[in-house]
């Protein structure tokens, strides 16, 4: 049976179109200012103890869009960054970000200097909002970059009197509250002083909205460009399979603690939820599990957002045990491989059966679900609506079910191309055919299951995490001769590096290159392990042969 032929069966069992779904607005402030609309006292966001309408968000947002315009002087195209965890500003700058035409370049708040070098400097960044926390690092990064202007915000800007002039007080006594020195940046407060007056840009389909940095299948960070007709296509094709939910969908609650700069969240947060009218309860810190059940265990959340390490690190938590999980109706994982054995706890314990699916940043992102009732544990769904799918081997001839090779992914969701790079672009769109790197095998039902990678690429916690970067990053080091990265399987994160080092200093050991490491590059790229060796196993031509180094963990591991 042919691949196609299995996925068209899946699709019509499970009540899908084949077909590309129409769009539900022409662009993203068009489908944002729909919500607006018709829902504006609807809660739009929740965090920090703090919940805003879809209008609340909207006028902040309109304030903040007519200072870019008339202080920043910012025009459409100009690229800006938002280097901010999961807060309100987060979708108050993009939102304003789509009135004015600027493309939106989604950093993550923990990059360091020389990290955030590359991606400014890429996009060719005009302007910056992060967070207090991380200004230090930006300062340190500012001048090998072209940005003109830098916006700070805190936690606690949007917070409502007395009640934030109280937090400030507490968090400086407590030392929590960092103090920044003098320079030319702007508090984010001031955006919202002035007028909200300004003048609107009308999107195109084609024209590019989003930057999403990702090293693609392989290689150095390239920027992902996600066009308005990209993002649209996905949210459309994400509702034809959420669509058949036995509850409805409109105005659900969505507890959302995956990253906002991450393509995942991101589609989520900005495109399905105002898509759905949706409120999305936003997690600013996962990783804090105590806080974070704290700020749900009240909440009547109806979706849930996450990957494999969250459900395992909350289910370790006896709080988050206890909590209602009544209105739980639809538990959404990508980003990296669902266990099988996590899977099966977190129904036992929610009594909401994980809707695992697959994708990437490159298709904006969602290319296979598993679809409500139609679950498959262990598989990474069936292609959405209006995604053709076919499985080639290594000489590029196509597979029937249950042949193994690299997917290939067709449809309107696919990116534009890499930002500047045109022979990185035509290396995976072949033909109109997206090559993932992926290597899979598709059933006769039509389920798409993740055999291997066809790259050496690593997902710890479902970052993409590539072994050139990371080398390139170690070698800097007087005293690394050679170095290779690899992932190694890890209950919790799903893979996490081991890094081989040939060392010219007898003395160096795992804390100083851990310690190296940390300094170059951010928290979940460092490695857990480092072994030392004499040599590593090459090529004739000189390259690491990584597989090699791979398969020897496997066989200590067996």
């Amino acid at each position: 049976m042919k691949v196609q032929d299995a996925v068209k069966q899946a699709q019509k069992r499970a009540g899908l179109s084949a077909k590309q779904p129409d769009l539900p607005a022409q662009s993203l402030l068009e489908l944002w200012n729909q919500a607006v609309t018709d829902s504006n006292q609807s809660p739009a966001y929740t965090c920090l103890g703090q919940t805003l309408s879809y209008g609340e968000v909207d006028q902040l947002a309109r304030r903040v869009a007519s200072h870019f315009q008339k202080q920043l002087k910012l025009v459409p195209g100009d690229r800006i960054a938002v280097q901010l965890p999961n807060l309100i500003q987060y979708p108050v700058v993009v939102i304003a970000a789509w009135k004015l035409g600027l493309v939106v370049v989604n950093t993550n708040p923990m990059y360091t200097v020389r990290e955030l070098v590359h991606q400014f400097n890429d996009a060719n960044v005009k302007a910056v909002v992060v967070l207090d926390t991380f200004y230090e690092t930006l300062t340190q990064a500012l001048p090998s970059t072209n940005i003109e202007h830098v916006v700070v915000t805190r936690p606690i800007d949007l917070l409502p009197q007395p009640r934030q002039t109280l937090l400030k007080v507490a968090m400086t006594l407590l030392g929590k509250r960092p103090s920044l020195p003098k320079g030319d940046w702007i508090a984010f407060p001031k955006l919202l002083t002035g007028s909200s007056n300004y003048s609107v840009h009308r999107a195109k389909l084609d024209d590019i909205t989003a930057l999403q940095y990702t090293g693609g299948t392989t290689g150095a960070s390239k920027g992902v460009m996600l066009t308005q007709k990209t993002i649209m296509s996905n949210v459309a094709q994400s509702l034809d399979v959420i669509s058949n939910l036995d509850n409805p969908i409109q105005y659900a609650t969505t507890v959302a603690p995956l990253p906002l700069y991450h393509i995942y969240a991101f589609s989520l947060c900005l495109g399905l939820m105002p898509a759905t009218r949706g409120h999305s309860v936003l997690i600013p810190d996962p990783r804090n599990i105590p806080q974070f059940v704290s700020v749900i265990k009240n909440i009547k959340f109806d979706i849930f957002c996450g990957l494999n390490s969250l459900f395992v690190a909350l289910m370790q938590n006896r709080d988050f045990l206890r909590l209602d999980f009544s209105n739980l109706n639809l538990t959404l994982s990508g980003g990296m491989a669902l266990m099988d054995s996590v899977a099966r706890d977190w129904q036992r314990v929610t009594g909401c059966v994980i809707a695992e699916g697959y994708g990437m940043t490159e298709s904006s992102p969602v290319i296979s679900m598993n679809p409500p009732g139609y679950e498959k544990i262990g598989c990474a769904g069936i292609p959405i609506a209006g995604t053709e799918i076919k499985v080639v081997n290594e000489s590029g001839v196509e597979q029937d079910v249950d042949g193994i090779g690299e997917l290939c992914v067709r449809g309107d969701q696919v990116m534009a191309g890499y930002w500047g790079r045109e022979e990185q672009t035509a290396e995976v769109i072949i033909d109109g055919w997206l090559h993932t790197g992926d290597i899979v095998k598709v059933d006769e039902e039509g389920y798409i299951k993740i055999v291997d990678r066809l790259k050496d690429m690593i997902i710890v916690s479902g970052f993409n995490v590539y072994p050139n970067e990371l080398e390139q990053a170690l070698t800097l080091h007087p005293d690394v001769a050679q170095c290779a990265a690899i992932g190694v399987a890890d209950d919790k994160a799903g893979e996490v590096v081991k890094m081989f080092v040939v060392s010219t200093n007898p003395n160096l050991n795992s804390d100083h290159v851990i310690a190296f490491c940390k300094e170059h590059m951010a928290g979940y790229k460092v490695p857990k392990f480092v072994e030392f060796r004499d040599e590593l196993p090459m090529t004739n031509v000189g390259k690491v042969l990584r597989k090699d180094l791979k398969a020897e963990e496997k066989a200590k591991a067996a």
